[in-house]
């Protein structure tokens, strides 16, 4: 069995999304394919979506004449139990798809709150995923911020909430594809795994 993993190639560290995904699966032993996603013909048959950071307001534009973000959130609407996970601008898409349509995850998120592109910085989270709570490297470049937040958290900087799921969705404010880290792209491998079997 083969697992789709279709990344959203809008804008932002997506071949390092990609990289992530393929170091993951080797460790898990799981065969996968992952489908760039470039328009609404692309989203077919997926197991499991990524939405990687980038501009929030650019995404939106670039996409509109392809229809990519419309066929994504209708995909996520249709597949509520397949795992997403937006990081950065993904977040912000999660917590706030605009057109009138209902928010993915109950969150008032704000863009770049955490500073401009040269207030980017590194910092230790605390992360509380599948029963386990450790350290993480956490990686924000214009990061944007959770001002309210009805969802579980699952990573922390200090006291303040910086990653987010409700069910399988999963919001993350930080760069998760530029450490070695890999334990959001196996959270979100072995949910698509769970999901394809059953």
């Amino acid at each position: 069995m083969v697992l789709r993993i279709g990344i959203a190639m809008l804008q932002g560290a997506r071949e390092e999304h990609a990289s992530a995904i393929d170091s993951a699966a080797k460790e898990m032993a799981l065969d996968v394919d992952i489908v760039e996603l470039r328009n609404s013909h692309d989203i077919a048959n997926l197991d499991a979506l990524v939405l990687p950071g980038g501009e929030s307001t650019t995404m939106r534009l670039a996409s509109k004449y392809r229809g990519l973000l419309e066929g994504i959130f209708e995909w996520i609407e249709s597949n509520p139990e397949s795992p997403v996970m937006g990081t950065c601008a993904g977040a912000i898409l999660l917590c706030q798809p605009g057109n009138g349509r209902e928010p993915f995850l109950n969150a008032e998120i704000s863009r770049n709150s955490f500073g401009r592109q040269v207030d980017s910085f590194q910092a230790a989270l605390n992360v509380e995923l599948d029963g386990e709570s450790s350290d993480y490297p956490g990686v924000f470049i214009r990061a944007p911020r959770f001002e309210s937040n009805e969802e579980q958290a699952v990573a922390y900087l200090n006291e303040e909430v910086v990653g987010l799921t409700k069910g399988n969705r999963m919001a993350l404010t930080f760069h998760p594809e530029l450490t070695e880290d890999l334990r959001f792209h196996r959270w979100l491998l072995k949910r698509a795994n769970e999901g394809a079997v059953n």
